[in-house]
């Protein structure tokens, strides 16, 4: 299983001409099978997609309709078992706690990569590998 952060997300969606090559690799991603998310990611969708100012905003409905069609993948809810481990890694690799919470999610989904841009290519966190996607 491999796990999406939110930017793959929010490029799946992009109209941005400047995005375009990112958002035909996130619409091909968003695809496959083996895929899954957490409850957070689902809510940093929502909030920048629908954010004011954003060049291609998205509507309420439509945000939501796009979750719903992502709740076809598992979906990590927050726990508080999440948010213990998510502390743990926070301290042991000095990243964000919402960073940590990614690479939690994903574990306890027992996904071994994590696809993202946000996080440094190639990096391993105990078994949860960054892939970025859009690199080559």
């Amino acid at each position: 299983m491999r796990f999406v952060d939110t930017n793959i997300l929010l490029y799946g969606v992009s109209t941005v001409p400047g995005e375009a090559s990112k958002a035909r690799v996130a619409r091909r991603l968003l695809q496959a099978d083996d895929l899954a998310l957490s409850v957070q990611v689902l809510q940093e969708f929502y909030v920048q997609a629908t954010r004011v100012g954003r060049r291609d905003r998205l509507r309420h409905d439509q945000a939501a309709l796009l979750i719903e069609s992502w709740l076809r993948f598992p979906v990590q809810e927050t726990t508080v078992p999440l948010v213990q481990a998510a502390l743990e890694t926070r301290r042991r690799y000095r990243m964000s706690y919402w960073d940590a919470a990614i690479v939690e999610a994903a574990r306890l989904l027992e996904c071994t990569t994590l696809l993202s841009e946000d996080f440094a290519h190639g990096r391993d966190y105990d078994g949860v590998r960054v892939e970025n996607p859009f690199l080559g």
